[in-house]
């Protein structure tokens, strides 16, 4: 992978992102933000199949999937406003997208690794996590249940390919896995417990951030 031509992705990638965060926070050019949103997966996805070569076709199907599924979610939530099924569509638009990541790194999983120890930290999280937004949940109590033990799986199975994968590809995905979780987590707390100060910036940066952290570590699983 180019150095030059990753640097101009990467300042590319990031650009949109943070006209997302900028677009969804000013009102006079709110409608960029439907446009910006979007972009930045299809911008990921565009980036991806440019530099998959190498990779099994396994992995390249299932990654597409994966963000192909971010970017229905991206869209449906941009709705979750106007409707709470555009927030539980998203919802299983992600959880899909998740369960294609554990699919995607269970493939490189390294057998000799014990997810014993990070298995019970992220449990332990989890469960706190529930625990302060339980009151709030009312229905919504067993999707995001279930999407909790999803997406926290996706973060395991990104930590047992330590040892089978290059250590720089171990590194991106399983920070990228970690910063999906800070940024649902985020999500969560701002729609379910209340509002917190500018979210949206926390929330876009931490997702944005994830999914190119994600990318970059499966591309670079075998050099």
């Amino acid at each position: 992978m180019k150095t030059n031509k990753l640097t101009l992705f990467t300042v590319f990638y990031f650009v949109i992102v943070i006209t997302t965060i900028i677009s969804s926070s000013v009102k006079e050019i709110a409608m960029l933000h439907y446009f910006a949103k979007p972009a930045i997966l299809t911008s990921l996805i565009i980036f991806f199949i440019k530099k998959c070569n190498g990779l099994s076709k396994f992995t390249i199907l299932i990654t597409l999937g994966a963000l192909i599924f971010s970017l229905l979610g991206d869209i449906l939530l941009m709705f979750d406003n106007d409707s709470p099924m555009f927030f539980i569509g998203g919802l299983a638009a992600f959880l899909i997208a998740h369960i294609m990541y554990v699919f995607v790194f269970l493939k490189r999983k390294n057998n000799t690794r014990n997810p014993t120890i990070i298995g019970i930290t992220l449990f332990i999280y989890g469960a706190i996590l529930l625990y302060i937004l339980k009151d709030g949940l009312g229905e919504m109590l067993a999707p995001v249940l279930v999407y909790m033990v999803i997406i926290l799986t996706m973060a395991v199975s990104a930590y047992l390919r330590k040892g089978n994968v290059t250590i720089r590809s171990y590194l991106l995905v399983f920070l990228g896995a970690v910063s999906f979780i800070i940024s649902d987590s985020i999500l969560a707390l701002n729609k379910f417990v209340e509002p917190l100060w500018h979210s949206n910036i926390s929330i876009m940066l931490t997702y944005g951030l994830a999914q190119y952290l994600i990318v970059r570590g499966i591309l670079s699983q075998n050099y």
